[in-house]
């Protein structure tokens, strides 16, 4: 993995990359590593404090195996109680703030990819490289500014439904949020800025939460996605696959867009959703299609210009149970492009939103906890964000991610669309045949095969989120069965 990451990104562009590492915002909510020897004795305290909480749970009598059941079944109630406070979303903010960020599992060896930035990190001070030493307080600040979207409890009815909660069911539409608002960040504050401490707030980070509020009357709401996805099949209560969600994702944003002026568009950016045909269905490496992403720009624009900013989102199914490993490096390398947006999908069952790597690890910001509904208002300088981000650090194997997933990349004006369309085509022609998706001029598509022909494990046919392969045929007939397999 290690040479192949070196290959992948030792070319012409992986100093531009690096050199946005040095990048400097506010101070987040993360230790000051500049400072930990004057704060260790404090958060010993708290650690103690919290330690001392959570083993309420683990303690027990030792006298007899009758008094612990009677024990049991007379507190059980008020320890379930203190259970949810102590571990419960409110408590494990308290947590973050007061020790800091948590990131078990992080190598202070190797460099970070952060959705295209790269880190540079060390725990060991006695280095006396100041650059390395600050990489990982830099990460912290830059993973910490990333905008969370998790369950949330309370909100207005969705539709003609009863549910006023997302739990265990919308961790795609979250998954998906949270990319969408990265790029929004990105376009409206940059790729450098991070979250301030202090207020007032900015307006345009604060007109980015409001989108996402959970009230129909927030554009990005759960509620209007499940409302455009309805011919993918949305619906409240029932888990969707990446394909659908980046499906209506489009819906939303061009039915936002009529009777919108330009200008006023809550997504200020051209939607274009890459597979292998209008379907997605008919299978293959999804196609890069240069003269689709200009149609798409000049739509946007209403025929003013010929070129805007635009977000390219990419379904892909890389396996049936799991991730093929002929993918893992290609997967990797997506994090080292400027343009990086991050994966939703992650585990299996359980969407996530992973916006980094590191080695074999995969790094992400989980959408499970659940917090209650909150809807910012457009001009609250003074809302408390808190719930929007997190410190801590999860992560998990790259190659035991969910394969069904979606790829999202930024591109902020034509000449950053050249250089993803070259990154790309470079990560295509060293992938042994396996490519992730490849870029072209313009369309030069086979046949679609017939998707009803194409049956699951169970026998059935597949779902939108699967991708059926027809053959790939060279100028004397003969099949590459490399170039992409049915897996």
């Amino acid at each position: 993995m290690k040479g192949f990451c070196e290959r992948a990104v030792a070319s012409k562009y992986s100093s531009k990359s690096s050199t946005e590492s040095t990048d400097r915002g506010p101070s987040s909510v993360c230790s000051d590593s500049g400072s930990r020897d004057s704060k260790h004795d404090k958060a010993s305290l708290w650690s103690n404090f919290f330690a001392s909480a959570f083993s309420i749970f683990e303690t027990h009598s030792e006298s007899s195996i009758t008094e612990k059941k009677e024990i049991h079944s007379r507190n059980n109630g008020w320890t379930e109680a203190v259970r949810k406070v102590v571990t419960g979303g409110s408590m494990r903010r308290i947590h973050e703030r007061v020790l800091g960020s948590s990131r078990t599992g992080i190598s202070s060896a190797s460099d970070i990819w952060l959705l295209g930035v790269r880190y540079k990190v060390s725990q060991d001070e006695s280095s006396g490289d100041a650059a390395t030493n600050n990489g990982l307080r830099a990460f912290e600040q830059d993973f910490s500014s990333r905008i969370l979207m998790t369950y949330r409890k309370g909100f207005d009815a969705i539709g003609d439904s009863k549910y006023t909660s997302d739990v265990n069911w919308g961790c795609m539409l979250r998954s998906s949020q949270m990319l969408v608002a990265q790029a929004l960040l990105f376009h409206r504050l940059g790729r450098s800025w991070r979250r301030p401490l202090h207020k007032p707030l900015d307006e345009q980070y604060i007109e980015i939460l409001h989108h996402f509020g959970d009230s129909e009357g927030s554009a990005f709401s759960i509620h209007n996605l499940l409302q455009a996805g309805k011919a993918y099949d949305l619906a409240a209560g029932s888990w969707v696959g990446p394909y659908a969600m980046c499906r209506s994702w489009e819906t939303l944003v061009r039915c936002k867009r009529e009777g919108t002026a330009v200008d006023n568009q809550p997504l200020p950016m051209a939607v274009y959703i890459v597979s292998g045909d209008e379907d997605g269905e008919r299978g293959g490496a999804p196609v890069v299609c240069i003269q689709d992403a200009s149609r798409h720009c000049l739509e946007f624009s209403r025929g003013r210009v010929d070129w805007t900013p635009i977000l390219l989102l990419v379904p892909l199914v890389l396996g049936l149970e799991k991730v093929n490993p002929r993918y893992i490096p290609s997967l990797w390398a997506t994090f080292t492009f400027p343009q990086s947006l991050g994966i939703m999908g992650g585990k299996p069952g359980a969407s996530t939103y992973i916006i980094g790597v590191q080695d074999e690890k995969a790094l992400y910001l989980d959408p499970h906890e659940v917090q209650s509904a909150i809807n910012i208002r457009r001009d609250d300088l003074e809302a408390d964000t808190l719930s929007y981000h997190c410190n801590v650090i999860r992560h998990i194997p790259l190659d035991s991610i969910d394969p069904s997933l979606a790829i999202g990349f930024y591109c902020r004006d034509r000449d950053d669309f050249d250089d993803f369309c070259f990154r790309a085509s470079k990560l295509a022609d060293g992938s042994n045949g396996a490519p992730l998706f490849t870029v072209t001029e313009t369309h030069n598509f086979p046949k679609p095969v017939n998707n009803s022909d194409v049956l699951d494990d169970s026998g059935g046919v597949q779902n939108d989120d699967s991708f059926v392969v027809p053959p790939i045929s060279d100028a004397d007939g003969s099949a590459h069965e490399d170039d992409w397999q049915l897996l």
